[in-house]
């Protein structure tokens, strides 16, 4: 059985009526907490913190595991967008419960995982996962697939350290990195042009919209 918890959450301090009630200690529109993690980065391991990358939109993509099958192909694909990402002050960081080690064995054996150059960043507690309600538990004995993973989920978080985005999908489901680079852009537009908002599929260089009272029932 697991050992028994206080109910003072271990991440904000305060009493919940049941450990962990919250879904996700992140939510849209609030800062994120300042995670300190480990990274594999260009050969060498290193120490990150979300608070070094202020200045930065942020965009930390969350995935099961390494030497999988469908993670590689959405990493491989978010490495061959890495320099448009890379253009709009934007950092990449994927997350998973795997070591930095097991991070360097599959960059060194993989052909896709060969092409990574953004951080890759260790989270073999599950605190990052389970602050961002992606971490997959159990309950009781019984064994519960993938526990201890993390679902796919991307966040996007802008240079003041506030979550502007997020998307959690089944472990099944791919993500594409395309629409990332799209939630991205939309964040931006709207962040230097105060009171306009994108509407569905916006690219850049599209319409978008001014809120107001004459656009009502007329869209």
């Amino acid at each position: 059985m697991k050992e028994t918890k206080s109910n003072y959450c271990e991440y904000c301090g305060e009493f919940h009526d049941a450990v962990h009630d919250h879904f996700s200690l992140v939510k849209v529109g609030e800062p994120v907490p300042d995670f300190e993690f480990e990274v594999f980065h260009n050969d060498a391991v290193k120490t990150m913190s979300l608070s070094q990358l202020r200045g930065k939109w942020a965009i930390l993509v969350f995935y099961p595991a390494d030497f999988t099958f469908v993670c590689p192909t959405e990493l491989e694909e978010l490495a061959r967008l890495y320099p448009k990402f890379q253009s709009l002050n934007a950092e990449i960081i994927s997350v998973s419960s795997d070591t930095v080690f097991t991070h360097k064995a599959w960059h060194d054996t993989s052909v896709g995982i060969k092409e990574i150059q953004y951080p890759m960043a260790a989270d073999p507690s599950g605190k990052m996962a389970d602050a961002f309600g992606v971490l997959i538990e159990g309950d009781g004995p019984e064994l519960t697939p993938n526990e201890g993973l993390a679902q796919r989920g991307t966040f996007i978080i802008d240079p003041a350290g506030t979550l502007r985005s997020m998307e959690i999908t089944d472990g099944s489901i791919g993500r594409k990195g395309a629409e990332t680079l799209r939630k991205l852009q939309a964040a931006q537009f709207v962040d230097t042009h105060k009171g306009l908002v994108c509407p569905a599929s916006w690219e850049p260089g599209d319409d978008t919209l001014e809120p107001g009272l004459d656009l009502v029932g007329k869209l």
